[in-house]
């Protein structure tokens, strides 16, 4: 930093870069700390989560969810039930979702709360200034303690030949569409291809889902893809995994993609193609390069989530590792923080616990480690796992399927990872990264009194699997004979 010129003053305690999820909590906890802070950005408030990637996929997903169980009336005991629907009012559903939780994320908001929001673009000049080209035109240079890069990320857009041509769509873009595709290729199968595609699919498309590894959602385990595979291709979805998409083109008048499988061509027909490969970090336009902040597919964080920069931090999918909404307002914290009190107090950023959800139908959550990275990792560990088929509520709601699986430690309670896949998996998985936050086990979930009939009991009945294969064998034997000799 001895090459820069440090400001005598600064006006600013911290500004922040970027109003998606990671940029509004630190700037809100920074207001809440009765700092002086600045929001900079120069596209909308919220972010992707807001304006292309949580809010409007889980609005289609409802929609799509319904007419699903419209198609299933007859296990509800409903003799004939269809509903009519134009995919455009769907789609303007999905929008005024939008904007109803567009308030909560608004400039208007924020000011209230007392945070200086900029609209327009920012620019690193030194480490302790910042320019500014509003949406008016005109420039600023703001002097800041510290500064906060939450410039999230974008959809990764393999280089495949003939992709231009032909034209996709991305989960930033697919929000304009008002018809539905008659075929839709989804290219990648993890969470965003895999949610969008079992949408499309009930929505009336005839949907391929291409997936160049052996299975789909490769993070989970096998027996979870294998799950979730199953569904769809249930549901009418083509799953192709081990498929290299290789060229995209146009054959009398008709798009196609050339694939490769098992060393042979396959030629696929489509009209639209959605690509959801993975997500790229925001790292250009806004000086990294020109202040020498250190970047690989992500800006370089220690542990206290500071750049080479110890002045300068970075939080959320501009960061990584991990690209969630939850996470990046979860990293906010510890960025805030430190780059308020930093040299005084700070935090290391704690990824012990993190939970995420794909919401696909079975839903499938989970929360530290899961079966195949416990093995990769050498990690012993038991499995207790209860079926929710064995569940009440489960029966009664025509959703009997699925599992609860939990990790522990070997001959003890102490939970190391919990996959669900099932309804409302999303939900249920809360009870779990409690316990593993604060250090209770299986015992005290089991010893927890849970409503029936819920969906909630799983975790109890899951902790129950586990007490069963830990029955105090030599002290029942002992009850056993204490009963007998009560009875004379």
């Amino acid at each position: 930093m001895s090459r820069w010129k440090k400001p005598s003053r600064f006006e600013r305690n911290l500004v922040v870069i970027g109003a998606g999820s990671a940029g509004l909590v630190t700037a809100y906890i920074a207001a809440v700390l009765k700092a002086k802070v600045t929001l900079i950005e120069k596209h909308r408030m919220g972010g992707d989560c807001l304006n292309t990637g949580c809010v409007p996929s889980k609005a289609l997903i409802r929609s799509a969810k319904f007419l699903s169980q419209v198609a299933r009336a007859k296990e509800f005991g409903i003799r004939e039930a269809h509903a009519e629907f134009d995919f455009a009012d769907v789609m303007a559903r999905v929008q005024r979702v939008v904007q109803a939780i567009e308030p909560h994320d608004s400039a208007e908001r924020y000011s209230g709360l007392g945070v200086e929001v900029i609209a327009g673009t920012a620019k690193l000049v030194s480490p302790w200034e910042v320019d500014v080209v509003r949406q008016d035109g005109s420039t600023q240079r703001l002097s800041t303690r510290s500064i906060v890069i939450t410039a999230g990320g974008r959809p990764f857009v393999p280089p495949i030949p003939g992709i231009e041509e032909t034209g996709y769509l991305t989960s930033d873009t697919v929000w304009a569409m008002r018809e539905l595709p008659r075929r839709l290729v989804v290219l990648g199968g993890g969470p965003i291809g895999a949610e969008l595609a079992q949408a499309f699919a009930r929505f009336g498309a005839r949907v391929t889902l291409i997936q160049q590894g052996p299975r789909i959602l490769n993070r989970e385990d096998p027996e979870v893809s294998e799950l979730v595979s199953r569904r769809f291709r249930d549901e009418g979805i083509d799953v192709r995994v081990e498929h290299q998409a290789k060229q995209f083109l146009v054959e009398n008048g008709e798009k196609v993609l050339v694939a490769e499988h098992g060393g042979r061509e396959v030629r696929i027909p489509f009209d639209a193609v959605l690509v959801a490969v993975g997500r790229a970090a925001n790292l250009t336009g806004y000086g990294l390069e020109e202040l020498g902040v250190k970047t690989s597919r992500t800006v370089g964080t220690n542990a206290f989530l500071q750049t080479n920069y110890p002045n300068i931090y970075a939080a959320g999918d501009v960061a990584g590792p991990f690209q969630f909404t939850h996470t990046a307002a979860h990293q906010a914290w510890y960025a805030a923080v430190n780059a308020l009190f930093d040299p005084f107090k700070k935090f290391k950023a704690d990824y012990s616990v993190i939970p995420w959800a794909t919401f696909v139908d079975p839903e499938v959550a989970r929360v530290g480690l899961n079966e195949q990275e416990a093995k990769e990792k050498g990690i012993p560990f038991e499995i207790s796992r209860y079926d929710l088929a064995e569940l009440d509520r489960a029966i009664v709601d025509a959703e009997a399927h699925g599992f609860v699986k939990v990790l522990t430690v070997p001959d003890k309670d102490k939970i190391l990872g919990v996959a669900i896949v099932g309804e409302h998996a999303g939900d249920l998985i809360a009870e779990y990264v409690l316990a593993m936050k604060h250090g209770i086990g299986l015992n005290k979930i089991l010893d927890t009194l849970h409503i029936y009939p819920t969906l909630a009991e799983a975790n109890k009945y899951a902790a129950g699997v586990w007490k069963k294969a830990h029955a105090p064998e030599r002290l029942l034997r002992w009850v056993e004979r204490f009963h007998a000799w009560r009875r004379g």
